[in-house]
């Protein structure tokens, strides 16, 4: 890599711990993130996809970085996802995020607008002029409608600020690509192609099931970097039914959140609306998956203790978001 990387290589997508009523549990958060630290992630990305940023309000999001500086100590990077599809309302995030102290911002491309590329690259062309950390691209077009197109990634590439890209779209030819014709560093975004994304090249990944595991993929990493591809592809495939649990069933922060709550490492399953806890088919499916879960570090499912009444519905926080 032509330079030092300033994000770690296993980052936890995290989940924000919630009350039953859909409030902030701090102390909750608090907890999850010494977790998730001490099991083995170097980074983690609050107020992400996962993070429910959607429905996060901007001090919310703040204190998050707040919280995770401070639980972190020094162990692990804390990076801001999400953003805004209002391109002034994101700069405001970010300049926020960085006097917080977070140490990287991961920027999603502005979704429900559908602006063409050349209004994507200039949203992410002044956020990233709004501040000195370094910046994660965000290309997940499942969710914001557009894709990065190759050629705009290209473009951003050149920016002094932009450094990595986090892609969750999938194209393998095209990582292959972006890694050739840039300096960004890669990091999957697609928790069942974490190895394969790492053995052409990835720098590391940012996903939703280290919020459950993180310890197999600091190992799969640790492998992979030690160039040990027997060890790495053992713990890919021992990770395989708790990633299909997490990640196909109903959104990743729905069940992850209703797997810790299971392992009693969350107070509570809850999520915000319109995001809803698993239905009982859905439940019963993730709880199919979970086992054929063996042997995984960290995730003993032997006193798994589902809760599919405390996972119902969805909350109303008293107070409502900001994103736009």
């Amino acid at each position: 890599m032509a330079q030092d990387n300033p994000f770690g290589q296993v980052l936890v997508a995290l989940v924000t711990p919630m009350t039953a009523d859909g409030e902030v549990d701090w102390p909750g958060v608090e907890k999850h993130i010494d977790d998730v630290i001490t099991a083995g992630a170097d980074g983690i990305v609050v107020t992400g996809t996962t993070g429910e940023t959607s429905t996060l309000t901007d001090p919310e999001k703040i204190r998050l970085v707040e919280v995770g500086k401070d639980v972190a100590g020094g162990r692990a990077k804390i990076i801001t996802g999400g953003g805004s599809n209002e391109t002034a309302h994101a700069i405001e995030l970010y300049r926020h995020s960085e006097q917080a102290g977070a140490d990287g911002i991961m920027i999603v491309t502005p979704y429900y607008n559908k602006p063409t590329q050349a209004g994507i690259l200039t949203h992410f062309r002044l956020v990233a002029d709004a501040t000195d950390l370094p910046v994660i691209l965000y290309d997940i077009p499942g969710r914001t409608g557009v894709p990065i197109k190759y050629e705009t990634i290209l473009r951003l590439a050149k920016h002094p600020n932009i450094l990595a890209i986090k892609d969750a779209k999938g194209d393998f030819s095209e990582v292959s690509r972006v890694l050739n014709q840039t300096d960004l560093m890669y990091f999957s975004g697609d928790d069942a192609n974490v190895l394969p994304h790492l053995a052409i090249g990835a720098t590391g990944l940012i996903g939703v099931t280290a919020n459950i595991a993180p310890a197999p993929y600091r190992t799969i990493v640790d492998a992979v970097n030690a160039g040990d591809l027997t060890t790495a592809t053992a713990e890919h495939q021992r990770l395989e039914p708790l990633v299909r649990a997490v990640m196909t069933h109903v959104p990743g922060t729905v069940a992850a959140k209703y797997i810790l709550h299971g392992l009693g490492r969350i107070g509570s399953p809850r999520v915000r609306l319109p995001l809803v806890g698993p239905e009982e088919w859905e439940a019963a499916l993730i709880e199919d998956e979970i086992d054929l879960v063996q042997g995984i570090p960290g995730a003993d499912f032997h006193n798994f203790r589902p809760d599919r009444n405390a996972a119902a519905g969805g909350a109303l926080p008293k107070v409502a978001g900001t994103t736009r």
